[in-house]
């Protein structure tokens, strides 16, 4: 039973990491035609409505009190600030040097995570988040270089090193919460929280919606039903059954994910430097997963 509910939570990170690569792609588009407080908005509003309805379907109702706390930080600084913080530093800074600094934030999870939740930072967890952390330089630094007009403001990397500080916070703060309530109620309420926070860019949003093209409003509707929606809820079901750190590390998948899809829907052809730090990224992944042989019944259960 153990075995087959670790299946479950390794499938739900895998569902997680594949939808948050591809929200980059849909993001391009976006990102073109909406500003980040408006797209941040839109994408949270079309992922409250999709939450709200599974949740009044399974009639799960409100969160446990206890929960609560958790919801309001995640929601707040996950939902709300890391979204619009993020969307705002990519049109700072290149898409590279973004990635690269955001890339702190799975760091910054196990830290934190060993210091208010008491998790353990095993040496396989540390070895291969440092070989994905190479990775995602290394994917970086090609992008950088492969773009023509690359810039990195100082600005662009304060709020992308911002947005990696909320994500790891958000993170965190939502790992307590699940011992309380289920993977849905945690998302979905912390998904409105998110949006209340967001709600101060209502009016551009309803502005530029009148302007839009299509394609840049079905993909912001895209990020908030599968990238946000969906893949934030696989994320929380996984996250109740291991460690912040360790699911942390499983999102180093995602830039060679990212890698890969700009490839086949772009038209982006990686170089050599691309995808040897996509190979590095999913090498580091896979050490920070594994358990060594002799770790006992307590390994099994963080090895998913």
């Amino acid at each position: 039973m153990q075995k087959q509910s670790s299946r479950l939570a390794l499938g739900a990170a895998g569902v997680t990491v594949v939808l948050w690569a591809s929200a980059f792609v849909s993001i391009r588009s976006a990102g073109a035609a909406y500003s980040p407080g408006a797209l941040a908005l839109g994408r949270l509003l079309a992922g409250s409505l999709v939450l709200g309805t599974v949740l009044l379907i399974r009639r799960e109702g409100l969160p446990p009190r206890a929960a609560l706390p958790g919801i309001l930080v995640s929601g707040l600084l996950w939902f709300g600030v890391y979204m619009v913080v993020l969307n705002w530093g990519e049109q700072e800074v290149d898409a590279g040097t973004a990635a690269m600094v955001v890339n702190i934030g799975p760091i910054l999870i196990a830290l934190l995570g060993a210091r208010f939740l008491g998790e353990a930072l095993p040496p396989r967890l540390l070895a291969g988040m440092a070989v994905s952390f190479a990775g995602a330089v290394t994917v970086g630094l090609s992008m950088s270089r492969a773009s023509s007009g690359g810039h990195a403001s100082v600005l662009g990397v304060l709020l992308c090193l911002l947005a990696a500080v909320a994500y790891a916070g958000g993170v965190v703060a939502q790992k307590p919460a699940l011992a309380h309530a289920g993977a849905l109620q945690v998302t979905t309420f912390g998904c409105l929280v998110g949006a209340v926070a967001c709600l101060p860019f209502a009016g551009q949003l309803v502005e530029e919606v009148g302007s839009a093209p299509l394609s840049a409003t079905l993909n912001m509707v895209y990020l908030g039903v599968f990238p946000t929606a969906l893949a934030f809820t696989t994320w929380a079901y996984a996250l109740a059954r291991t460690t912040a750190g360790r699911m942390g590390a499983t999102t180093y998948a995602v830039p060679a994910l990212v890698v890969l899809m700009a490839w086949v829907f772009l038209g982006e052809l990686p170089g050599p430097l691309t995808l040897a730090g996509g190979a590095l990224c999913l090498a580091g992944v896979a050490v920070s997963r594994s358990r060594a042989r002799a770790s006992g019944s307590a390994g099994t259960a963080e090895s998913t």
